[in-house]
């Protein structure tokens, strides 16, 4: 008779990246392909669970070189606001089934950078990065449940529920490339060092099984929903996104992509749909995303529409009109709003319009900027130069009065320099 391996049945290892339960004996994930084995903090070579030096490099490895203390637990470096969200919220959450974004992301080729560094130094050129990875994330309120030495995995929609959790997670992962490009020049410039990240995303559902006090989120993956995000990180060329065709479809008209057609994927039997994330879409908007896809007929709300018009007529006799619609998420006030102004009654008008964002926290005040920034035709990424030339065009347009003045003959200012202009 076979004894069998206690090992197999007594002690197992969670992947580090996409949390697969593995034999102890193992020195790679059976699902992602990770190593399993801790890695030398000078080298990165993987060592042996009994070695005293590296093997690959010869550096004792009685201690390893630890992330400070800013990524030792959830707790530490989630911002307060989101972590009084979470507090709040765990008690309704565990065993409960939640649809997520995965975000992973992680520095490419971070060995190569960090091989013939001191730990100590390494740790000052990585961690600077995590952080600007992280703040993209809290930003759109997700999550970061573990820093992975020179990496991050996030989940947006738990445990801070969020609708349009896909959205979020994808312009965070836009967020973040631009800080690490702004942060590489620097380093570039200084040390010499070409530093870029990749990201993958994912969606799908996971089940909450318990929150703990240090704000560490436990969960069971339902299917692919790790393993897919994980695996987009890793196909992805250094400075870029990829994401699947899920995530895609929760986050359309809202992103820009580019298809890369069925990608073949380790551990799954069929090639996977995989898209770059490539900017901002044309919708900002739950309903101008729905309504690029078609909208259905607009029913049932005739009385309504028609106070609307009446309130429209009165206006444009000369008695200014404020209208407030008031009613439960999902009855219709967008749609009744977009009927309104998309019928020919409104032949003539100017119409403009401004909205707070739905997928992050914003000013009082950005209605009002959104409103400027749309009637301007200021598109989201547009440079200063772009910017200026948007706001010359249009003012002059209204009046040629107010066309840039010559600045030839300016008056100087205290100290011999010219008068600073207001922001």
């Amino acid at each position: 008779m076979t004894t069998p391996d206690p090992l197999l049945h007594h002690a197992a290892i969670a992947c580090p990246r996409c949390h697969a339960e593995n034999p102890r004996r193992h020195r790679f994930c059976s699902e992602c392909g990770q190593s399993l084995l801790p890695a030398c903090p000078r080298c990165g070579f993987a060592r042996e669970p009994d070695a005293r030096f590296c093997g690959g490099c010869g550096e004792p490895l009685s201690a390893p070189a630890p992330a400070g203390a800013r990524f030792a637990s959830p707790e530490a470096y989630t911002p307060r606001h989101l972590a009084e969200k979470i507090r709040t919220s765990r008690a309704t959450l565990v065993d409960e089934r939640k649809q997520v974004t995965v975000l992973f992301a992680d520095l490419k080729s971070s060995l190569e950078l960090l091989a013939d560094r001191d730990p100590e130094e390494a740790r000052q050129l990585l961690d600077p990065v995590l952080e600007l990875m992280m703040d993209a994330v809290h930003r759109y309120e997700g999550t970061v449940n573990q820093v992975l030495g020179d990496g991050i995995m996030a989940i947006f929609g738990a445990p801070v529920a969020h609708e349009n959790h896909a959205v979020r997670a994808a312009h965070a992962a836009m967020r973040m490339h631009d800080a690490v490009r702004r942060a590489a020049a620097e380093l570039r410039r200084a040390q010499g060092l070409d530093v870029q990240i990749r990201v993958g995303l994912n969606s799908g559902e996971v089940v909450v099984r318990s929150i703990g006090s240090d704000l560490h989120m436990d969960y069971t993956a339902v299917g692919q929903t790790t393993h897919l995000a994980s695996r987009m990180e890793q196909l992805a060329r250094p400075s870029t996104t990829l994401l699947t065709a899920e995530t895609l479809r929760l986050a359309e008209g809202y992103v820009s992509v580019t298809s890369l057609g069925p990608v073949p994927v380790r551990g799954l039997a069929e090639p996977v749909e995989v898209f770059e994330l490539t900017g901002w879409g044309p919708a900002r908007y739950r309903l101008e995303a729905a309504q690029a896809r078609g909208l259905s007929r607009f029913v049932g709300r005739s009385g309504e529409l028609a106070r609307l018009r009446q309130a429209l007529l009165r206006a444009h006799g000369g008695e200014g009109q404020v209208v407030a619609l008031v009613g439960e998420p999902g009855v219709g006030k967008s749609r009744l709003v977009r009927e309104l102004i998309g019928g020919p009654w409104m032949e003539g008008w100017l119409v403009l319009e401004g909205r707070p964002l739905a997928y992050r926290k914003t000013p009082p005040w950005w209605p009002v900027l959104d409103l400027f920034r749309r009637y301007l035709h200021i598109e989201m990424g547009d440079d200063p130069r772009s910017v200026r030339d948007k706001i010359v065009s249009r003012l002059s347009a209204l009046d040629p009065a107010l066309e840039p003045a010559d600045h030839s003959d300016e008056p100087v200012g205290p100290g011999g320099n010219p008068p600073q202009a207001v922001r």
